[in-house]
């Protein structure tokens, strides 16, 4: 099993979105490592749910992969904002995975706290310049945070 921190901006797709579906597909990652982390992705990882450009930015809750990464619905709809031309279905750009919410946090881990644990110096959340919208989390940096 693999840990993973993955970020939406709860206007957009947030926990409570989530936890209403019960099960989402992760769509609209347009980043290549981003996309390159999303093909690692398999049933049973777990991943931190994090809130970014809001208020008070930071982890919200918990989820589930589903279903690792397969290739992402948007891209091939002309109508959707995710679309690419470039796209083929027999050699899809962009990749997508299923999550389920497992829990919502009572209340926000915020990115100012998580900057403040030696624990988690390493996480690329954490570096100057990182926008990954998800990225790896070590069972060390879990545990941490957990």
């Amino acid at each position: 099993m693999a840990y993973w921190l993955m970020k939406s901006e709860p206007q957009g797709f947030g926990i409570d979105h989530l936890q209403q579906r019960g099960v989402a597909l992760w769509d609209g990652v347009r980043n290549y490592q981003a996309r390159n982390f999303l093909r690692q992705m398999q049933a049973g990882d777990q991943a931190l749910f994090y809130h970014s450009n809001c208020k008070v930015p930071g982890i919200v809750g918990l989820m589930t992969i589903v279903k690792g990464g397969y290739a992402d619905p948007t891209q091939f709809n002309p109508e959707h904002r995710y679309y690419d031309p470039k796209s083929t279905l027999d050699k899809p750009r962009w990749t997508g995975v299923d999550v389920e919410f497992v829990e919502k946090w009572p209340e926000i881990l915020p990115l100012s706290t998580l900057r403040e644990m030696p624990e988690l110096e390493d996480l690329p959340l954490l570096k100057t310049g990182s926008r990954l919208s998800l990225m790896p989390v070590t069972p060390a940096q879990w545990q941490a945070i957990m």
